[in-house]
């Protein structure tokens, strides 16, 4: 019973084994400036690379980062994919030609207009509402 236990544990060692787990990193820097921003870039041997860059920036009263960047890799059917970023007070934005993208804006149907309008000509009153009632 050990033998095949063992067994099987070198049969799944042999599969995970993939030629990114020899991956070596070629490049790597990091840089912080004294004002809290940094940048930071990597890349490895088997096309993985990345690079990010912060600045510290006022938004109001506040100080916050926004953070810009790109990551890449060679996807297994041989194309590159690459993602760019920005990180600020609006979120994460992220942007790449693999990313899905949302359907095209349909016009607002005439009976919904319609009913927008009639609604911005006729707000709601609490005296009209207590006079009806």
């Amino acid at each position: 019973m050990k033998s095949i236990i063992v067994a099987a544990c070198i049969v799944a060692c042999v599969y995970a084994a993939t030629p990114d787990q020899d991956a070596v990193v070629v490049r790597s820097d990091f840089e912080q400036s004294p004002e809290g921003g940094y940048f930071y870039g990597y890349e490895t041997n088997n096309g993985i690379a990345g690079q990010a860059e912060a600045v510290v920036k006022t938004v109001g009263k506040e100080t916050a980062l926004e953070v810009t960047g790109s990551n890449s890799y060679t996807a297994p059917d041989g194309e590159v994919i690459t993602l760019t970023f920005i990180a600020n007070e609006n979120g994460y934005q992220p942007q790449g030609a693999h990313l899905p993208t949302p359907p095209p804006a349909q016009p607002i149907p005439e009976y919904i207009q319609k009913a927008i309008e009639y609604i911005a000509a006729h707000p709601y009153s609490e005296k009209k509402a207590e006079t009806v009632a």
